[in-house]
């Protein structure tokens, strides 16, 4: 999906420069909502559970934590196929010349998300993972649990996927 929005000051141009002008356009590249469930329901809500936990012992392992915390960035695409959003910004000049960039989400510092880990990270993933599992078994927990599922990688290290 897209959603193109325009930027601009008081005065027509964007973030204060005269003549520039800058569009921002947010994709999400996830499959579509019907195949994203089917998917779920067939592979989803089993593999989901066998992956959080090789993901949550690696990351209580010092030698598997770096695999560990990838595999839980990855919780909401094994879970639903859900691509991680891409914001992609053209930049317009007054003389012509046209940038284009494309980022994810800004993190936080990666001293500020090791600290986070090492006091709350890690044992708070193993009680938010252990809910969102149970809920997503259950109709009516399910999108509690999606919710849940998105917000993991946040809750481990602070990631905002």
């Amino acid at each position: 999906m897209s959603d193109p929005t325009t930027t601009q000051n008081g005065s027509g141009a964007p973030d204060g420069r005269e003549g520039v002008n800058v569009s921002v356009e947010q994709r999400d590249n996830s499959p579509s909502i019907v195949v994203r469930a089917a998917y779920f329901l067939l592979i989803g809500w089993w593999a989901s559970g066998i992956w959080l936990s090789v993901a949550w012992f690696l990351v209580v392992t010092v030698i598997g934590m770096p695999i560990g915390i990838k595999m839980i960035n990855l919780v909401p695409k094994i879970v639903s196929l859900k691509e991680r959003r891409i914001e992609t910004t053209f930049t317009k000049s007054a003389t012509g010349d046209v940038t284009i960039t494309e980022s994810g989400s800004e993190q936080h510092s990666l001293v500020v998300r090791a600290v986070y880990f090492l006091f709350v990270g890690w044992w708070l993933s193993g009680i938010w993972m252990s809910l969102a599992w149970v809920a997503s078994v259950t109709i009516v927990g399910l999108p509690v649990a999606v919710w849940m599922y998105d917000r993991l990688p946040y809750v481990v290290s602070l990631y905002k996927y």
